[in-house]
């Protein structure tokens, strides 16, 4: 995932993850916060930011979009952590 966001990020294009909350816990704990670094460097505001994804720099396009659906309540599937659902 962490390379999918990565290659989002540094050409500015969007993307669409669908029922993100069927990813187990655990590994979803650790793409919210690949998500939450790259939506901390489009904050900044500057044509182009960078953020530490994968141990390494990589530059933020200010258009670059994440989407992220989820179906809440159904058996199996988890909660948002809080620095994602914000």
């Amino acid at each position: 995932m962490g390379n999918f966001f990565s290659g989002l990020a540094m050409s500015g294009a969007w993307g669409c993850f669908d029922e993100f909350n069927r990813i187990l816990l655990d590994v979803l704990s650790v793409v919210a916060g690949q998500v939450q670094q790259i939506l901390e460097a489009i904050k900044k505001g500057g044509e182009k930011n960078y953020c530490v994804l994968n141990e390494k720099d990589i530059e933020v396009y200010n258009t670059t979009g994440l989407f992220i659906t989820m179906n809440p309540g159904y058996a199996g599937r988890s909660e948002l952590p809080d620095n994602l659902a914000n």
